[in-house]
């Protein structure tokens, strides 16, 4: 009976490295990601400066007032990056 019990703790063991990859893999491709959007939403911002610069202001001018806001309108979140550059 002591073996059986041994041999589930050591499946169990198996199970719970397996989702530690898993989620490491996740985390990875999530990164992966995050990282190959923002050079797209770059690259694209900078040939539409360089093809129409009014039109590249006026859309900066509208992305730095919906990030003003969201600073302003959470107050905590602005307090809590104030605190974790520091």
């Amino acid at each position: 009976m002591e073996r059986l019990l041994q041999y589930l703790d050591d499946l169990d063991d198996l199970f719970g490295a397996i989702g530690l990859l898993a989620e490491r893999l996740r985390s990875l491709a999530s990164l992966a990601g995050t990282i190959s959007l923002l050079l797209v939403v770059e690259t694209v911002g900078i040939l539409l400066a360089l093809s129409e610069p009014p039109l590249g202001l006026a859309i900066v001018t509208l992305l730095f007032t919906a990030l003003m806001y969201r600073v302003v309108t959470q107050p905590g979140l602005a307090r809590r990056q104030h605190y974790e550059a520091v």
